[in-house]
């Protein structure tokens, strides 16, 4: 027998974890590469800025989850702005979600030929699809613990890298025979690439920093809220950036920021230089961890995601159905199936598909983080109750974080030129909101016809 509802069953360490997996994943393992290539050391700032955003984004969601404890992300701005833009939103978000969970998945599986070098890139993704699939079929206690250790793995794995590279950085051991001064201030100087390198940086640090909304999907399954919540956006926070500005920081010491950027993880590259025996099939398993974690959360965004929109009639009603143990098994099916069709594509072009699938921008988590910014704009003179928990200095902060936003949005835009990526994104934008314009008549009518019976 189904239950029509989730259950509230994860613990404020799950809900921790859950946003820690989903921010800390390819995004810092290999992403990082990208970014040190294009802003050289002074990377750092594009860091320091997009946890400013993070930050305002964060306290906005928290505010208004603690005024409003039943509402997820899509909820809130259902309560802002109405249908249409909700409609949008919720649908931008399952899409963007689902591409980066099949991305990560292909990820997983190319980790994995790092072993299984004659498997084909399909079938092992095949396998990392069904895995992932499996666990969010548990009861979600279970799918929160699991989580909880696959997030643990590789945050044990980067606090043992900050020690690790940050001694060598300080010279405590013998490993490196450069001074950490020679690589940060010496090949073109800390900004090789001046100021607009920094800006251009910030569209891959936003991209790496999405996720932290998952706290915002997780609320509906969460105990506590009201003291839970605030508590958890100030550790991700702070916890995020010390995961990407102490690991970068290493990074740019111990190695020229102009010979990081390649395929190969610039983790494995320092653990190279460095000179530690068998490091290269160590840091393959954290990375395969990561690249696992990340699809799980990117599986549970889809299919709450899903659930959500079921409830409010913007989806299939069927996709509401839950199993005995609480998961959303009808949502968690049809975005596995997705996965399993997503990994099936690595058959056609293996040696591309990847890097075709991350030729999508991350603008739909800015159109997303823009619309918790402008929510709350518009939610708060409406609050029956001021939380104890709030925005300081109120609205500067976030109108500040706002405009933020949208500037890295219009330069994601505009500064890549025109690629696969950018095309799916408008098209699929461009689709949606005739969607939302034809639901929103046929809802207006319905509404009409019920008025008119009674």
């Amino acid at each position: 027998m189904s239950q029509n509802g989730l259950r509230k069953e994860l613990l404020p360490r799950h809900v921790q974890f859950l946003a820690l997996a989903g921010m800390i994943g390819t995004g810092i393992f290999k992403g990082s590469g990208e970014t040190l290539g294009i802003a050289g050391p002074g990377v750092v700032v594009s860091y320091l800025l997009g946890g400013a955003l993070l930050l305002i984004v964060m306290v906005a969601l928290a505010e208004m989850a603690v005024v409003y404890p039943n509402h997820n992300v899509q909820h809130l701005v259902h309560k802002a702005f109405g249908f249409h833009i909700s409609f949008i939103v919720g649908w931008l978000y399952w899409i963007n979600w689902t591409l980066v969970t099949v991305v990560e998945i292909l990820a997983a599986g190319s980790f994995l030929q790092f072993w299984f070098s004659d498997t084909p890139l399909w079938l092992l993704s095949a396998i990392c699809a069904a895995l992932i699939i499996g666990i969010n079929s548990l009861q979600v206690k279970f799918y929160g613990e699991m989580e909880f250790w696959f997030a643990s793995i590789k945050i044990i794995a980067l606090v043992l890298f900050i020690l690790l590279g940050g001694a060598v950085l300080l010279g405590l051991t013998d490993f490196a025979p450069d001074t950490p001064a020679q690589h940060l201030f010496g090949h073109g100087g800390f900004f090789p690439n001046g100021i607009q390198g920094v800006f251009a940086a910030c569209l891959i640090v936003m991209f790496s920093f999405g996720g932290s909304e998952l706290i915002g999907v997780a609320i509906s399954e969460t105990k506590d809220v009201k003291k839970v919540l605030p508590k958890v956006i100030k550790g991700v926070v702070w916890r995020v950036l010390l995961f990407y500005i102490l690991p970068i920081t290493i990074i740019a010491g111990l190695i020229p920021w102009n010979q990081v950027a390649g395929t190969e993880s610039p983790f494995i590259q320092v653990m190279d230089a460095i000179g530690i025996p068998g490091v290269a099939h160590v840091m393959n398993f954290i990375l395969l961890t990561a690249v696992l974690s990340a699809a799980n959360s990117g599986m549970f965004a889809t299919s709450r995601t899903m659930f959500s929109l079921a409830e409010k009639g913007e989806a299939p009603k069927m996709l509401t159905k839950t199993s005995k143990s609480g998961a959303p098994k009808n949502a968690i099916f049809l975005n596995g199936l997705l996965s399993l069709i997503g990994a099936g594509l690595a058959y056609f072009a293996p040696e591309s598909i990847i890097g075709t699938m991350m030729t999508i921008p991350g603008f739909t988590m800015l159109l997303l983080w823009i619309g918790i910014c402008a929510a709350q704009l518009k939610l708060r003179p409406a609050y029956p109750e001021l939380p104890h928990f709030k925005m300081k200095l109120f609205p500067v902060t976030t109108i500040i974080g706002l405009v933020g936003l949208v500037v890295i949005l219009i330069g994601s835009t505009f500064s890549k030129g025109i690629s696969v990526g950018t095309v799916v994104c408008f098209t699929a934008l461009a689709v949606l909101i005739v969607l939302a314009l034809v639901m929103g008549k046929k809802k207006t009518e319905t509404e009409l016809d019920l008025k008119d019976a009674q």
